[in-house]
């Protein structure tokens, strides 16, 4: 990121980051680029596999003979290994091939934003990864069978060949478990329930926000200095660490205020954030573009870890996907419809996020751009009531819901959900 000078002296010049602004939300970009891809966990497997299947002959020839290990000749652990490995790495091929069907099917059918849940799914990880461990360890292991037809003899790694078999058994069963797991999950109850229960994570964990933060905040006094900090990569705001930007301003007695809320695409070179100061002099040792960095996250792609938003907006894709003439399925909107309204009932009884975040002297440090309860009222309904106007079940169930949060509502809130109301019915 960079950043240019609005304080009337010009860019002010950067300086290296320094170590106490390590970047926090570029470490949390690079450990989600490095561990949550979906080829980590089965690279994990191979990675065990080969070793083990280094390791163990060795071991063997260090102890001996081991009595649980299954006793086989040369010539036969050849032709279990083998055979194994054929196996496996056809079985991986389907396991594969039935991944990508299912990837197909989901993005077709619901949405291409919920591929990230399936892509994320740690069995369908785990299966691949235990069939390509086993053909990796077979053959591993099938370099180390050598020598005479002794099935006694140290050549003939007889742990090694019974591990072997075991990765077999294990196979199987996930195997059986995969089918089952992933006929199940792409039924559109599992679909829009895994939605919602992201969605509920987040609204339980205090809308993403850090526990103990401040919530509330006296007027924000009026700073004169000003830096504008602008992104340096293109992407989606999808982490904000109040808490880091609160400590790193308040270091430097400075605000910093994000001009957009989470979930936004900010292009290259557009306004990130504004830091203000109180003197109109803009110290010139601070690199402000690193301050900001350490505690946002710009990200290619949306996610579920702080953006409630983003999970109305994968409900909603639904919902109108299933409203499209191609489909036509007015009860799967419905069953979306179900889940928002769960939702919006959460989050009516809770108070709006606060923009403001105070230091320890209650003094104003971190101004964000927070989603009130109306945004994502607007979210839910809008969209969907426009395209579900011709179906019966949509408005009808719309009404309901917004009947039901009409009792839970007041103020604003009831006015928003009243005025929501009259224009379902209206339409």
């Amino acid at each position: 990121m960079s950043t240019t000078s609005r304080a009337g002296n010009g860019p002010v010049p950067l300086t290296a980051p320094s170590p106490e602004i390590v970047s926090v939300g570029r470490l949390r970009r690079w450990w989600r680029a490095a561990f949550l891809p979906f080829w980590v966990v089965p690279g994990l497997w191979c990675v065990a596999a080969v070793v083990a299947g280094l390791v163990l002959p060795k071991v063997e020839q260090s102890v001996g003979s081991i009595p649980i290990a299954v006793a086989s000749g040369p010539d036969g652990a050849r032709a279990v290994l083998s055979t194994i490995a054929g196996a496996m790495i056809s079985v991986t091929g389907l396991v594969f091939s039935i991944t990508i069907v299912v990837l197909q099917l989901a993005s077709s059918q619901f949405t291409p934003r919920v591929l990230r849940s399936f892509l994320d799914d740690r069995v369908t990880q785990n299966t691949l990864g235990v069939f390509a461990a086993s053909f990796l360890y077979s053959l591993s292991v099938l370099r180390a069978v050598r020598g005479s037809n002794d099935i006694t003899s140290v050549a003939v790694p007889q742990l090694a060949v019974t591990v072997a078999f075991v990765l077999v058994v294990a196979a199987v069963g996930m195997f059986l478990a995969f089918i089952h797991h992933i006929t199940s999950s792409i039924a559109v109850e599992s679909v829009i329930g895994r939605v919602s229960d992201e969605c509920r994570r987040i609204i339980e964990s205090g809308l993403g926000h850090e526990d103990g933060l401040p919530t509330t905040a006296p007027e924000l006094p009026d700073l004169p200095g000003q830096h504008v900090v602008v992104a340096d990569r293109s992407g989606y705001l999808d982490l904000v660490d109040r808490g880091r930007l609160c400590a790193a301003a308040a270091r430097h007695d400075a605000r910093v205020e994000l001009l957009h809320p989470l979930g936004t695409f900010v292009a290259e070179g557009a306004p990130l954030a504004v830091v203000r100061l109180p003197g109109a002099a803009a110290p010139a040792d601070v690199n402000w573009a690193a301050l900001v960095a350490g505690g946002v996250v710009l990200s290619t792609e949306r996610s579920m870890q702080q953006d409630l938003s983003f999970g109305f907006r994968r409900l909603v894709d639904i919902a109108e996907r299933a409203l499209s003439p191609g489909v036509n399925d007015p009860t799967t909107a419905v069953q979306a419809i179900d889940r928002l309204h769960d939702l919006l009932r959460r989050i009516a009884v809770l108070p709006d996020v606060h923009p403001v975040t105070l230091d320890e002297d209650d003094v104003p440090r971190v101004v964000t751009r927070e989603r009130s309860f109306g945004d994502h009222l607007d979210l839910a309904v809008d969209e969907i009531a426009h395209y579900g106007r011709g179906s019966l079940q949509v408005p009808r169930r719309l009404d309901a819901m917004l009947e039901d949060l009409a009792t839970v509502t007041s103020g604003d809130r009831a006015g928003a959900v009243a005025a929501k109301r009259a224009a379902v019915l209206a339409d």
